[in-house]
């Protein structure tokens, strides 16, 4: 068994997105965890810990999409995480996804305001991620989305 520390990469859009993301602080307690998001005015929520800055992107603009999926993939070569995880939305999407190409391991949270159906992001991430995550315990299924709780 490896002593290594797993490095993880926390990345998410910013709002109620960023807020779930940093719910999950605790389980991340004993790993090497980079927080990345769409706006500097987050820094201090994440004080101690590394930070960096990722375009934001939805899906009304695709040239602002592609500019956060490189500046996405950048990151990513340049931290090698062990394990992504997102809460959403586009630039999570973009991160599990090039995750899996680089071969990282992913883990996808579907937003807790998604209370009805799943994100679009979800549903056009969720089969490719390793762990497919929903807080809404109707949402989740055997070949979807794990409910084992909820963050809030």
């Amino acid at each position: 068994m490896s002593d290594k520390v797993p490095k993880i990469l926390a990345l998410s859009s910013g709002g109620g997105h960023w807020v779930q993301l940093l719910r999950l602080r605790p389980a991340f307690e004993g790993c090497n965890v980079v927080y990345a998001t769409v706006s500097e005015g987050y820094r201090p929520e994440v004080e101690g810990a590394e930070f960096r800055l990722i375009v934001d992107a939805n899906r009304s603009n695709k040239l602002d999409l592609i500019r956060s999926a490189w500046s996405i993939l950048r990151l990513m070569i340049s931290e090698r995480p062990d394990i992504v995880i997102s809460t959403g939305a586009a630039p999570g999407f973009f991160a599990v996804r090039l995750g899996k190409i680089l071969r990282v391991r992913t883990v996808w949270l579907d937003s807790v305001a998604n209370a009805e159906e799943l994100s679009m992001s979800g549903q056009k991430v969720g089969g490719s991620v390793d762990l497919w995550l929903t807080q809404w315990p109707h949402l989740a299924d055997e070949k979807g989305p794990k409910c084992f709780g909820s963050v809030l």
